[in-house]
């Protein structure tokens, strides 16, 4: 996994969304160490306590971008593909906001995150106090 992980590294993605992306995942998956580890990591790199507050209500709430909104759609829709397939829609969303080599990125970082997810779930590491 951290070879898998250490291979989006050098990513042209900027790091808040990057842990936007992380830290929703996490929250879809269930994953309670996930979840406190990049929400963590998107405060300690500048991220507000309200955006991350208002992260599982994205849609509604009105502080993230448009670029942000298409990143956490398609973070969704590859979560959850066991609910149905990625549409042609979220994905044209994505496209029109990151170029090709950035939505090949986010599309890694998602499949990443989600991998240690379900690591993570099934072995039940606690968040450290």
């Amino acid at each position: 996994m951290d070879a898998l992980d250490s291979a989006g590294e050098e990513v042209s993605l900027e790091l808040p969304l990057l842990e936007l992306v992380r830290t929703r995942a996490s929250q879809i998956n269930g994953c309670a160490y996930c979840v406190d580890a990049h929400s963590r990591d998107a405060q300690d790199g500048g991220e507000s306590e309200r955006r991350l507050f208002a992260l599982p209500a994205w849609r509604e709430a009105p502080f993230f971008t448009a670029r942000e909104r298409a990143a956490l759609e398609l973070t969704e829709a590859v979560t959850q593909l066991n609910i149905s397939p990625v549409s042609d829609e979220v994905y044209a969303g994505a496209a029109a906001q990151f170029t090709e080599v950035e939505l090949a990125e986010l599309i890694w970082t998602i499949t990443i995150i989600n991998a240690w997810n379900r690591v993570a779930a099934t072995a039940r590491p606690w968040p450290i106090g």
